[in-house]
Formats: structure tokens, C-alpha cells, sequence
């Protein structure tokens, strides 16, 4: 090896141990692109996601409430359900999802699996059931020689369902946001008044419950620590899962990655814009009363979170034969 090579080479390792360093001494962390592992069953649960036969409707897929146009989300404050049913909670982003440490608000759902079948059993959103649904499916043939490919057999069932929406919803992360690489060392990515903010965001404590690569989404807060929360809301948190009234108003700390896209915001929706948003959170939650420059900075910091939406070639769904189980719109 000649000395100019062997000098770029130590360049490069100290240019990435700096970055590295960076990194890790704050507490944001960069988001890393997604790796399929099994592209059959990816694209397969893409399929899925955005096939509204899965509900009784025929009108109402995954991506009606997590539409991935619109950063994951419906922007609405309560999304709509069957027989355009009020829902009762806001519709939390797709995207990064899978970063969780649980689904739901209330973290009723451990992983992404065990989400996808929820909404389609649930009267009040695709109004089916796991067995319509999968009759459904088995009658499709390009469905079935579709499911042989990827699960190695052409009966369907919803435990294959559920892990092809999984496997295709654990795809949908967003790298490469502004934040992410001043994070990796491009001094450049972001301006003052997007500094000054990240610092803000970190010097009033709002790190504490948003940190990670995520930047939210790894543990459940009391909604309201500092001032009670009003809500017309009968969502009531954690503790509709665990029963303990101690758990009354603990929520799963959403995400802030591209929650610029995201509105409105908290889990009844209450908030229509980021900037309400961060004035309600330091009030009830950090007991701070933001002036309207510093509430400004703090929000073009939460900008720079924004990521590299997901791209790919939207899916041809096979049709439906003479032996599809027909759709009810208007059903009760």
C-alpha cells in the first residue's frame, strides 16, 4: 500500500469516527434504510395494504387511514370508519412504525402484526372479519399462486395475511431528513434558527420522551404532567390495556419523524397545527410558556425530521372472479 493511499484510507477513518461520534453523543440517531429480507412476501403485503376488499365495504384499505401520500396519516383529527363511523382516536402514522414498542396509542398490539389484523375484524373501521377476509382472498387465484410464492403453500390464512402487511408496513422508514445528516456531519443541512431550535428542544426537556431514531415512539408518558389535559376525548391510555388506574392517560409517545405531514396532532387531534402543538406540550408537559420566536424555531427544527417518503410502483390488484364474496357499502 503507497503512503497516499494509506493516508486517504486514515482520512477516512477519522472522517467517520467523527461522524459516528456525533451521532452518538446525542440523543437522536439517525435513521437507517430499510433492508427487505423477503421481497415475495413485501410485495405481496403491499398488495395487501392497498387492496380495500379486505373490508366489508370494498372501500376501505389500510392506506384510507395510513395514506402514504400524506405522511403516513389521514389528517384528520378521528378517521373514518364503515358507514362513515366517527373513529375514536386519531389515526398515528405508518411510517416508522416499526421502530414502536408497541402499536396503538395504548400499546394494546405488541409488534406490527399483531396491528394489521385489528382494523379489519373492527366494526367501527373495515367492519369484516379475519374469515370473510381470507375467503376473500382464496378466491382470487393470483392471490393464491402469490401466497405459494411467498409462504411456500396456496392456503391462506390470516396469520399470513397479517405477517405480508407487516413485512411490507416494517419497509415504510424514512432516512436521509435534513436532521439526519447534520447528524452524520453535513455542517451545512441545517440553518441557525433550525440549531437554535434543536437546542431549545433539548435544553426544555422534550428529549426525555423524544429521543432515539424514532425521536418519540420507545415508551408510554402521562399525557399532562405538569397541567391536566382537557379532551372530549374517552380515550383513556394504557390503562384500558392493564386495567390499572395508575395507567389512566399513559400514551405511547408518538413519533416525530415527519411530523411536519402528520397533523393534527396528539391522540384526539386537538392540535391542527405544529406550532399549537408544541405551545400545548410545553405548557402541560414541561410547565415552559414558549415565546412566539422561540415556539417558531423549536418548529423549524421539527422540520428538518421530515424524511425520504417511500417510493415504488403502486400494485396491480388482481381481480375479483365469480366466486368473490361481493362487497357491502352500505351494510350494516
Amino acid at each position: 500500500m503507497n503512503k497516499l493511499v494509506s493516508l486517504a484510507l486514515g482520512a477516512a477513518i477519522l472522517l467517520t469516527t467523527s461522524i459516528s461520534a456525533q451521532a452518538s453523543s446525542e440523543p437522536i440517531e439517525p435513521i437507517v434504510a430499510a433492508k427487505i429480507q423477503n421481497p415475495a412476501i413485501v410485495e405481496l403485503g403491499k398488495k395487501l395494504y392497498f387492496d380495500p376488499r379486505l373490508s366489508k365495504s370494498g372501500f376501505i384499505s389500510c392506506n384510507s387511514c395510513h395514506n402514504l401520500s400524506m405522511g403516513g396519516t389521514d389528517n384528520l383529527k378521528t378517521s373514518i370508519g364503515h358507514n362513515w363511523q366517527q373513529g375514536p382516536i386519531n389515526s398515528p402514522t405508518v411510517l416508522n412504525s416499526s421502530m414502536n414498542i408497541a402499536q396503538f396509542w395504548d400499546g394494546r398490539a405488541k409488534d406490527l402484526k399483531a396491528q394489521a389484523g385489528g382494523p379489519i375484524a373492527n366494526p367501527g373501521e373495515m367492519a369484516s372479519n379475519h374469515q370473510l377476509a381470507v375467503e376473500v382472498l382464496q378466491s382470487i387465484p393470483a392471490y393464491v399462486i402469490e401466497f405459494k410464492a411467498a409462504f411456500g403453500s396456496d392456503k391462506i390464512d390470516i396469520d399470513k395475511v397479517t405477517t405480508a402487511i407487516a413485512a411490507f408496513e416494517a419497509t415504510l422508514v424514512t432516512p436521509d431528513s435534513r436532521f439526519d445528516k447534520w447528524l452524520k456531519g453535513d455542517k451545512k443541512a441545517l440553518n441557525n434558527d433550525e440549531l437554535a431550535g434543536y437546542k431549545l428542544f433539548k435544553d426544555s426537556g422534550c428529549t426525555a420522551c423524544h429521543n432515539g431514531a424514532a425521536v418519540g415512539g420507545n415508551s408510554f408518558q402521562k399525557f399532562g404532567v405538569v397541567e391536566a389535559y382537557k379532551t372530549a376525548s374517552t380515550a383513556a391510555g394504557r390503562v384500558a390495556v392493564t386495567g390499572k388506574d395508575a395507567d389512566r392517560f399513559y400514551f405511547k409517545v408518538p413519533t416525530l419523524r415527519n411530523v411536519e405531514l402528520t397533523y393534527p396532532y396528539f391522540h384526539d387531534g386537538a392540535a391542527a397545527t405544529l406550532g399549537e402543538a408544541v405551545d400545548i406540550m410545553g405548557r402541560i408537559q414541561l410547565g415552559k410558556s414558549f415565546s412566539a420566536e422561540e415556539n417558531g424555531k423549536i418548529v423549524a427544527f421539527l422540520k428538518t425530521l421530515t424524511g425520504k417518503q417511500p417510493s415504488f410502483q403502486m400494485p396491480i390488484l388482481p381481480p375479483s372472479t365469480d366466486k368473490t364474496p361481493r362487497p357491502q357499502p352500505f351494510g350494516k
